[in-house]
């Protein structure tokens, strides 16, 4: 009782600080991303985007699923981090190396000579990034999301005023390369500020054969996760233009900045709160069940209720150069709702060390992917096909993602869909209010907008409680933790 206690405890914790993040951290590169919108082009955000796949893919090779392996590991020691150390670091350098001398390749490819510069130096962020990785992996294993929250608001707001000035003064597309290069030389310098770890003069090779061996299915998973991922943006910016690109990358942004950030601030916690209770089965499909079904109640209404009110959300904050890009948004935010669902269950996988079926999921999952984008393209279907495809994919992949949680858990697929699909259903009555009150109120987008919100949180809070839905009470008390913690009520 005493350990489900300070588990509970540092759970709690460790979403307090993470979920501060989410709306502290991510509130400010959301009002970065406002100001910049405004000055620069959508070009700007499609040239950007053309290269992100590359250095996403770099990220890969150079993690290698050490840092997951580390955190999975009981007691890892000294030499074990010294050794993930060095070879992130060494892995980092190649990759930067192979990135400079392809940058021509892949100027040509895109028809933008200018991506040569811009991609010699913005892929620096990987050799910046890899002194601070084993920092943040341990304080990830701690639990301890409060300095890795500090960190990430510090070097957000410096780094967004730094690229808003250069904005301003007409550097256009480079803004955003600086803004990343120092956001990522802040974060690594106060990781090391803060936590203090030194690596020693040692590499292990029992230790590199040991993450190895559970990490390298890891690595190519999700090498080939981040290639389907941000396939789009390679399609987009060679069948299209960088412009439509650029609509595309900010719907993306826009829908990333509500559901990604709150699917990574569960799953950073859930990940090392799931792997302390990894042999006491009941409280793991206990605590297993609970993550998912709070999550949901959030991120579905969030993601519904977004697509609702987009016209004039999208208008009021990034201007009218920007409308193309509300369909975009409106359909991304469907994919967006599954994305909890898809990082709990693979999660699972990781906990339970089965990172041979992670691989495996990742390989089918893709195929279909694959073969579903192929399809768009040989039909001519445009972008919009490409991005329905998307959300079909993230339906389908997440019922393949669920099918080891019955065998690892016994925790079926079925279960789990009677589990969340109240949270569903009053989404989508609410997201239909919210939608049709777009119709009715002959406002301005200001008004409106917040007309529209308030009447979205009032429906689904009075559908939970008619609904008598648990979640809410969950919801309820950790906002009041938050709210004592940020000594707002005695």
């Amino acid at each position: 009782m005493r350990q489900q206690n300070l588990l509970k405890k540092k759970t709690i914790s460790g979403l307090f600080w993470s979920f501060l993040d989410l709306f502290a951290n991510q509130g400010i590169k959301f009002a970065i991303q406002i100001i910049l919108a405004r000055l620069l082009l959508p070009k700007d955000f499609g040239i950007i985007g053309m290269i992100t796949v590359f250095i996403a893919i770099s990220q890969s090779f150079i993690d290698s699923g050490f840092t997951n392996a580390l955190i999975r590991e009981n007691e890892p020691t000294q030499e074990d981090y010294s050794t993930v150390f060095y070879f992130n670091l060494f892995m980092a350098i190649v990759m930067y190396a192979i990135l400079f001398v392809f940058s021509v390749d892949i100027s040509n490819f895109f028809k933008e000579p200018q991506l040569i510069g811009i991609l010699r130096v913005i892929a620096l962020v990987l050799i910046i990034n890899s002194f601070g990785l084993i920092q943040k992996t341990m304080l990830t294993k701690n639990i301890n999301f409060k300095i890795q929250t500090r960190i990430s608001i510090i070097s957000s707001v410096l780094s967004g005023v730094i690229a808003i000035i250069f904005a301003y003064v007409g550097f256009g597309v480079w803004s955003l390369v600086i803004q990343t290069l120092v956001m990522q030389f802040i974060q690594s310098l106060l990781l090391i500020l803060w936590n203090r770890w030194v690596p020693s003069l040692v590499f292990r090779m029992q230790s590199f054969k040991k993450f190895f061996g559970f990490g390298w299915k890891l690595v190519l998973s999700g090498i080939i996760n981040t290639l389907y991922n941000n396939l789009y943006f390679l399609i987009i910016g060679k069948v299209f233009s960088a412009v439509e690109l650029g609509y595309y990358t900010n719907a993306q942004k826009l829908r990333d900045v509500a559901s990604q950030s709150i699917t990574a601030s569960v799953q950073k916690v859930s990940y090392p709160v799931l792997s302390t209770i990894k042999e006491d089965e009941n409280n793991l499909r206990y605590v297993y069940k609970k993550i998912i079904k709070t999550s949901v109640y959030v991120n579905f209404p969030l993601m519904i209720g977004l697509a609702a009110i987009a016209k004039s959300f999208i208008v009021l904050i990034f201007g009218s150069k920007w409308i193309n890009s509300i369909v975009y948004f409106q359909v991304l935010c469907f994919s967006g709702m599954l994305y909890p669902l898809h990082a709990i269950n693979l999660n699972i996988l990781q906990v339970k060390g089965r990172s041979d079926l992670f691989l495996g999921l990742e390989i089918i999952k893709k195929i279909i992917g694959v073969i579903s984008i192929a399809i768009v393209l040989y039909f001519k279907l445009g972008i919009m096909g490409l991005i329905w495809a998307l959300v079909i994919n993230s339906y389908i992949a997440y019922f393949i993602n669920s099918y080891y949680s019955a065998e690892l858990l016994d925790y079926s697929t079925i279960q789990q869909i009677k589990d969340v699909i109240p949270a569903f259903i009053l989404s989508i009555f609410m997201g239909i209010v919210v939608y049709f009150s777009n119709k009715i109120f002959l406002l301005d987008n200001l008004l409106k907008l917040i007309l529209q919100i308030i009447i979205g949180i009032t429906v689904y809070v009075f559908l939970s409680i008619t609904w008598k839905m648990e979640e809410l009470k969950t919801v309820y008390e950790f906002i009041g933790s938050v709210l004592k913690r940020l000594k707002l009520i005695r």
